[in-house]
């Protein structure tokens, strides 16, 4: 009797989680919002300030990303030999200095040395913030901790596209590096000491969500769609299917988070202001995402949420090879970024569908690593052709057809065995 009347007043986050919630928020925002996301509408305002041409502006992106794969690969053996909280704090610390370095002209070199590093920065912070904190914070609050954490990714996707363009606009390029350094500088100073002191292996164990994952992970899938072990085996068909489709899924996300909004700005000739408003929409929808996904995948099963999933956000990326009107570009980037952080949530839980409870864990990491090889590489290759050809419609086509596959392999994977829905 007395441990049920708790329950409801321990499910309140109080002040503890609060203080561990804002300091997650921070982190996320700074390493995913603004050292990954952030750069997009940057991206236009070099080319035409002349700090460098569009070939290299785009490459710059792909970088990052390639600095992004790095840092989830080292991120475990870093935190076993550092700790996660030295690494969280200094993550934020570079990731805030990467801005400062880039506020002034200077060579390719040294851009690209500091984006990468941002990249490492926030794949970092992205595969240690959760378990850290989720360590710390008791099971029937860790969903509405960890839902908050990763509500940063929106924000700062929104906050990006709204501040960088004003700024630039108003007061020049040098001004827009030094907001986002000011911004995460405070942010890393204000939440320092909040960070939870932890031993180098403790805060390693298996946390709720997926580490790497770009938004929070799902609740288990209800007892009904549920499976208990895997399909066929320890790496089923079905699950390898699964992870060509999240591949595929990187593939086509690509063209939204590295060229949309120079692709409005410069390709249509609206402007910086413009492409940050549509940038913002991107983060607004980034925002909503996990919820709906969630909701979706709860009303009609993991299995044909991912498939109708990547199936909407190839719809997304195609329409601006159909118009580019106002309403098109806007529920373009409203659906791409909802399905950006959203996508992960029907993935993971497709994936614990798919393999189980106790493989769970090694299939997501699997999972995750290949997401991560096939945005750099994507983002890479994207680059070169856009170099080459300086076509836009190009990038949306091959996104959109990766997705497209993905949606297929989606479907199929599992479609014989169990957790079929």
């Amino acid at each position: 009797m007395g441990a049920g009347a708790a329950r409801p007043r321990s499910a309140r986050l109080d002040r503890a989680d609060w203080g561990r919630a804002l300091a997650g928020f921070s982190g996320v925002l700074i390493g995913i919002g603004f050292a990954r996301f952030g750069f997009t509408p940057l991206i236009p305002a070099l080319v035409l300030a002349d700090w460098f041409g569009p070939a290299d502006a785009v490459l710059l992106g792909a970088t990052n990303l390639a600095g992004y794969l790095a840092g989830a690969v080292a991120a475990d053996r870093v935190a076993l030999r550092l700790g996660p909280t030295p690494v969280i704090r200094w993550s934020m610390l570079v990731a805030a200095a990467s801005f400062a370095a880039c506020a002034f002209p200077a060579p390719f070199a040294w851009f690209a040395l500091w984006r990468f590093a941002s990249g490492v920065c926030g794949s970092l912070l992205m595969v240690l913030v959760a378990p850290l904190l989720m360590a710390r914070t008791a099971a029937e609050r860790r969903g509405k901790v960890s839902g908050f954490v990763f509500t940063g990714i929106g924000v700062g996707i929104a906050l990006s596209g709204t501040i960088v363009p004003l700024v630039v606009e108003t007061f020049g390029l040098t001004a827009a590096w030094a907001t986002l350094a000011a911004i995460s500088l405070a942010l890393t100073a204000a939440f320092w000491t909040r960070w939870p002191s932890a031993d180098r292996v403790s805060t390693l164990a298996p946390p709720p969500a997926p580490a790497i994952a770009p938004g929070p992970a799902p609740a288990p899938a209800p007892a009904s769609k549920a499976v208990s072990g895997p399909v066929s085996g320890p790496v089923s068909g079905a699950i390898l299917m699964l992870l060509a489709a999240y591949a595929a899924d990187a593939v086509g996300f690509v063209p939204h988070t590295v060229f949309v909004v120079d692709f409005i700005a410069r390709g249509l000739g609206l402007g910086l202001e413009t492409g940050g408003a549509y940038w913002m929409l991107f983060g607004l929808g980034a925002m909503v995402g996990p919820v709906a996904a969630g909701a979706l995948a709860d009303r009609i099963g993991f299995r044909f949420a991912l498939a109708s999933a990547l199936l909407a956000k190839a719809g997304a990326v195609a329409l601006p090879l159909l118009s580019t009107g106002p309403a098109a570009l806007g529920l373009s980037c409203m659906v791409a970024g909802a399905l950006t952080p959203g996508m992960v949530v029907v993935v993971s839980g497709r994936a614990l569908e798919l393999a189980g409870g106790t493989s769970h864990r090694r299939i997501w990491g699997w999972m995750t690593a290949a997401f991560a090889v096939a945005q750099a590489a994507a983002a890479y290759a994207m680059s070169f052709l856009f170099a080459a050809t300086q076509s836009y419609p190009a990038l949306f086509a091959i996104g959109a057809a990766a997705l497209a596959a993905g949606a297929v392999l989606a479907f199929l994977a599992g479609r014989q065995g169990g957790g079929q829905r």
